[in-house]
């Protein structure tokens, strides 16, 4: 699969395939002719991505939002933590990064971990997660998390059928403790479809300033797509509860997953100051709760 990855990225180059970026300096795949290639239409339920204008306007005044819900978590001591999952390059990291840009980072931190080290190896698998999680007036934002077992282990072969099982057992219950101590969970699944998470690889292989973003594992990522679509699935049914459910957001088009993401998490909560035509309810059409998103 690697070497077929290779090739076709030779070919897009022979037939004067280019990187270029957008309005909000993300890369874009532009073909011979100049245009972009346009594979987030697939399956997605809008003909056009959110416009430049609209997209800053609205970003600006939700981040104004998420200062006023930080105050109010601060003052309040409230405690939030919310867990960003998906595919590789579904838009994960971008849209922490908007969550992020404007925080008092003395109150919210991310959190993205590398892989186990030996001793963390030997630990209850949930205890290097624990020691991250927030103290009063704090967000947490997990760039991945304690579901790298239901997914890129259990599809890759990282964990043994019993770690899995046990893992799928305890999870309910160690999320209900969190909520039960006072934490907020609010959990994320970005979807991207096949043919867009390929275009998105092949511009992290050819740009050489998001070449650190690709990594082997990840190209054969694109041969597992059954078995990750599956690993899903399976994660949704046993692990969306009522105390911790799953939202699911379609990332094809990212900013529009951005600015969903922002209005969704900020639609639970009664913060002072809230401005109600600014927070909306989140695009059903973009965002559907996980275990109704099982089949999509």
């Amino acid at each position: 699969m690697l070497e077929n990855v290779r090739e076709y990225i030779d070919r897009l180059n022979t037939e004067g395939h280019t990187i270029g970026e957008d309005h909000d300096d993300d890369p874009v795949l532009i073909g011979p002719d100049g245009r972009a290639v346009d594979t987030w239409r697939e399956n997605y339920p809008y003909d056009e991505r959110v416009t430049r204008e609209a997209y800053d306007e609205q970003k600006y005044l939700l981040q104004v939002e998420l200062l006023k819900f930080q105050s109010w978590a601060v003052r309040t001591g409230s405690k939030h933590v919310l867990l960003f999952e998906g595919r590789d390059a579904a838009g994960k990291g971008g849209t922490i990064k908007r969550f992020m840009e404007h925080l008092n980072p003395r109150y919210a931190r991310t959190v993205a971990l590398t892989k186990p080290s030996d001793r963390e190896l030997g630990q209850w698998y949930f205890q290097r997660y624990v020691q991250h999680l927030p103290t009063a007036g704090e967000m947490v934002l997990f760039d991945r998390s304690w579901y790298n077992r239901a997914g890129v282990e259990r599809v890759m072969g990282f964990a043994e059928q019993d770690e899995y099982e046990r893992f799928m057992r305890q999870v309910p219950l160690f999320e209900q403790m969190l909520v039960e101590s006072g934490i907020t969970l609010t959990k994320y699944w970005f979807s991207v479809t096949q043919s867009e998470q390929r275009t998105r690889f092949i511009i992290r292989q050819v740009d050489p300033v998001r070449q650190w973003k690709l990594s082997p594992m990840d190209l054969e990522s694109l041969d597992k797509w059954g078995s990750y679509t599956d690993a899903k699935e399976q994660m949704f049914l046993r692990t969306d509860t009522d105390v911790a459910p799953w939202t699911t957001i379609k990332s094809n088009d990212k900013k529009r997953a951005r600015l969903n993401a922002m209005r969704h998490f900020l639609d639970q909560f009664e913060y002072d100051g809230k401005d109600t035509s600014v927070v909306v309810a989140p695009d059903p059409l973009v965002v559907k709760r996980g275990i109704e998103a099982v089949g999509d």
